[in-house]
């Protein structure tokens, strides 16, 4: 087990730290070893920036792939020796103590790994459990037709879990790669911003009954208004972390429409993600870019901080 953390101890920087030994558990409580962990692009990138925070130093990282190492007399049904996902903010580190009877579900994001599937890739179901959450919390489902604004991490995990909820989905990006990964990824449309015709081709395809903001452009909202892109009782989810911004009222008010948003995601999104996972239907091997040991990781931050579009899925691996 890794006695180790990662910390953003100022700005723009990432390093290694000790950790004591994990403490026995409690009654209720697990301790579990880190294989894998995974990178929350767009999140990770504000904290370590500052744009979120106002103090250092700061850990954080919320995706782990852990095995249960100790557990306490009534913690049921996990058992020693299981691997799980960890969705607590706990940070990259290599060793995590969770309370599986904490009254805030966000302090007990656990669920059990099956055998059959690789868990080295279950590192990224954070970030697929948020675009499950908001999608559902959008009310995307068949056929409606959805637009998902910008395709990095978290637009990519939007569009599988649109997709697997049965809408007919189309992408946007400036990025050629991204556009790629969300073509084998099953998306309904691709288009690349850069084309003449972009413009044109997202606007045959609509008007869309959810538009997802994956990307933050500041004029994204002005621009959906001036093209009549959101269809009636549509709804624009705001999905991506922005500045304050001006939305459209009259838009609103004339289509019966909405604005609507969410954070992180619950057990029950990641049971559902999880079932799309085993199935094939939701796929994050193709989204990955770099599997590294964490000792990299300050390198990796670096290439976040100064060329993030490089970056795509990161995987920590902690087992060496």
């Amino acid at each position: 087990m890794k006695r180790i953390g990662i910390e953003f101890p100022r700005l723009g920087v990432a390093r290694k730290v000790d950790l004591p030994a994990p403490p026995k558990p409690g009654p209720t409580e697990i301790v579990t070893r880190t294989l894998f962990s995974g990178v929350t692009n767009g999140t990770e990138r504000h904290r370590l920036m500052a744009d979120f925070v106002s103090h250092f130093p700061i850990r954080y990282g919320y995706q782990h792939v852990s095995v249960i190492e100790e557990a306490g007399r009534r913690v049921e049904p996990f058992s020693v020796g299981e691997t799980v996902f960890l969705g607590t903010q706990g940070g990259h580190r290599g060793w995590h103590l969770i309370d599986l009877a904490a009254a805030n579900e966000s302090e007990r994001l656990c669920i059990q790994l099956p055998r059959e599937i690789e868990h080295e890739f279950c590192a990224l179901f954070g970030i697929a459990g948020v675009g499950f959450r908001h999608t559902r919390r959008i009310r995307v489902a068949a056929p409606m037709r959805v637009w998902v604004a910008g395709v990095g991490l978290i637009g990519q995990s939007a569009a599988q879990a649109a997709r697997a909820l049965g809408a007919h989905v189309t992408v946007t990006d400036f990025d050629p790669r991204r556009l790629d990964v969300a073509g084998r990824l099953g998306a309904h449309r691709v288009i690349d911003l850069n084309a003449d015709t972009a413009i044109e081709s997202l606007t045959e395809g609509g008007p869309y009954d959810r538009i997802v903001d994956a990307c933050g452009a500041p004029d994204l909202f002005d621009f959906i208004y001036e093209r009549e892109l959101l269809a009636t009782y549509g709804v624009i989810g705001a999905l991506a972390g922005r500045q304050p911004t001006v939305f459209h009222q009259t838009m609103l008010h004339a289509l019966r429409a909405s604005i609507e948003s969410s954070s992180h995601f619950t057990l029950e999104d990641l049971g559902i993600l999880l079932h799309y996972y085993q199935r094939g239907t939701v796929r994050i091997e193709p989204l990955v870019t770099h599997r590294v040991p964490v000792e990299e990781a300050p390198a990796i931050y670096a290439t976040l901080r100064d060329d993030p579009a490089e970056l795509l899925g990161v995987i920590f691996d902690w087992r060496s």
